[in-house]
């Protein structure tokens, strides 16, 4: 008997390609429902927002190959998966886009931002000696680290972006948990045959963190994971539901 490693996961490659293209359906669904991707440099708390729901980040130079035409999806994402917690889905995108104004930003506050630092740090490590360090810095570290804030929120200020509504209680088994979770396992490139894979030139594949360069994802959760295909009858519903918004 050939010993084999659990950590594995044999893809089942047609099944998942088919499923992706599903997926990209209801994405190109949900853009025609909802007015299209919104880019994140371009939005404020000043226009009209769901209170909870769950985020496709897509980025420019990230196309699709086998699942069809367009831009990739690079990051799925949530809030308030904890019991009580009050996250809105604008302050969840607001941490990171960062400061509208100084055009700087708090890593601390969004793994999303700390990813793409540090992965920028791959080209230039004398750039910034404490990213990453602490769940909080006193200013003077902060002014130090504001020229790789701002140049993180440049990256993903350019990221086109969809979000879907989901007006669900708090809490880790919410139904915006559910298609996160799941969203995220069927993109993730992470011990399988690569679909979609990331382009030569991908920010994402200079990060340190091995997750982000297995999957070809801005995520580090839930990438090694398996999908179930029933939560495509949840996202379907959800989608078709959606109502457009200015």
């Amino acid at each position: 008997m050939v010993a084999t490693d659990p950590t594995i996961h044999i893809d089942p490659a047609p099944q998942r390609l088919a499923d992706l293209r599903r997926f990209y359906a209801l994405m190109d669904e949900l853009a025609r429902r909802t007015g299209g991707p919104r880019r994140l440099a371009e939005c404020s708390g000043r226009m009209e927002w769901p209170p909870r729901g769950v985020y496709f980040f897509m980025e420019p130079g990230e196309i699709r190959r086998e699942s069809g035409d367009g831009l990739r999806i690079v990051r799925v994402g949530t809030h308030a998966l904890k019991d009580q917690s009050r996250t809105t889905l604008w302050k969840r995108l607001s941490q990171h886009k960062g400061q509208a104004r100084s055009g700087s930003g708090n890593h601390r506050g969004s793994i999303f931002r700390l990813l793409v630092g540090a992965s920028l740090l791959a080209d230039d490590p004398a750039l910034c000696a404490t990213w990453g360090q602490g769940s909080n810095a006193a200013r003077t570290i902060r002014e130090a680290e504001r020229e790789l804030e701002s140049r993180v929120s440049a990256v993903i200020g350019q990221m086109p972006f969809l979000y879907l509504h989901i007006d669900d209680d708090p809490g880790p088994q919410s139904v915006r948990g559910v298609i996160e979770r799941n969203a995220i396992a069927l993109l993730s490139n992470s011990g399988k045959t690569p679909l979609d894979a990331a382009s030569t030139g991908w920010l994402g594949a200079r990060c340190p963190r091995e997750r982000v360069r297995a999957s070809h994802l801005w995520n580090q959760n839930h990438v090694d994971e398996t999908y179930d295909p029933a939560f495509f009858v949840t996202l379907e519903t959800l989608i078709h539901a959606a109502e457009r918004r200015a």
